[in-house]
């Protein structure tokens, strides 16, 4: 078995199940920008992943202005995080993530996380899920304008540097087909795609994936070399 040295994870539908809230928000404010609500197809192939901009641009078949961009993005990501306070209950890290990534804090393992969500939502998530105890912020990679959408490489090349490593030796874990293909792009040495059962065959025929898990209470322990 290949040993890694760390760990990148995204994180909307990776370490937080939040998938239907971005689906919910984003089917409003697409029927809002051409008449019809995005499909299941289109949101797995064009939203999950990209930028905010990308997911406009996608929608009016252009490049937006800055002006739309920041309109739409700030409306529908106001309305996503309400609707995670009105859910409280689900408001929690994915079955297995806290034990897990007590586990990677304990052993010293390199991790981080690469997320397309932008500053607004990732210092939500910091707060709201106290990733502090796990996470250097500052190595944290997100959406700050300036980075191209998955399936660019370019996040997890970044998130690699932060860690101080090559991407060779990152495990990413994933659940959206572009960000999978980010990860591929980038060199990563192993890709693991989270999802529910029903979806691991669709995910096992992505071009990159090594293995599929439903949650991180699946995760094998043995792929990092332990520096303590």
């Amino acid at each position: 078995m290949n040993k890694y040295k760390g760990i990148i994870f995204d994180f909307n539908g990776t370490l937080f199940l939040d998938s239907e809230k971005h689906m919910e928000a984003w089917r409003v404010f697409s029927k809002k920008l051409r008449g019809t609500a995005f499909t299941d197809e289109e949101m797995r192939d064009h939203m999950f992943g990209r930028t905010n901009e990308d997911i406009i641009a996608y929608a009016i078949g252009k490049k937006p202005d800055r002006e739309l961009v920041e309109k739409c993005t700030a409306e529908k990501e106001s309305i996503y995080r309400q609707m995670c306070r009105d859910d409280m209950k689900n408001f929690v890290l994915t079955d297995g993530a806290v034990e897990f990534l007590d586990y990677l804090k304990a052993h010293d393992i390199p991790r981080t996380i690469a997320t397309m969500s932008e500053k607004v939502n990732v210092d939500f998530f910091i707060e709201g899920f106290q990733l502090a105890r796990w996470f250097d912020l500052e190595k944290i990679v997100y959406d700050n304008g300036k980075i191209p959408g998955k399936p660019a490489p370019d996040i997890y090349e970044i998130a690699a540097k932060k860690l101080g490593l090559a991407p060779s030796d990152c495990i990413v874990v994933e659940d959206a087909v572009s960000g999978i293909a980010a990860a591929k792009n980038a060199g990563i040495g192993k890709i693991i795609a989270i999802g529910p059962e029903k979806n691991h065959n669709f995910l096992m025929s992505l071009e990159g994936v090594s293995e599929t898990i439903t949650n991180f209470n699946e995760f094998d322990r043995e792929v990092f070399y332990e520096n303590n």
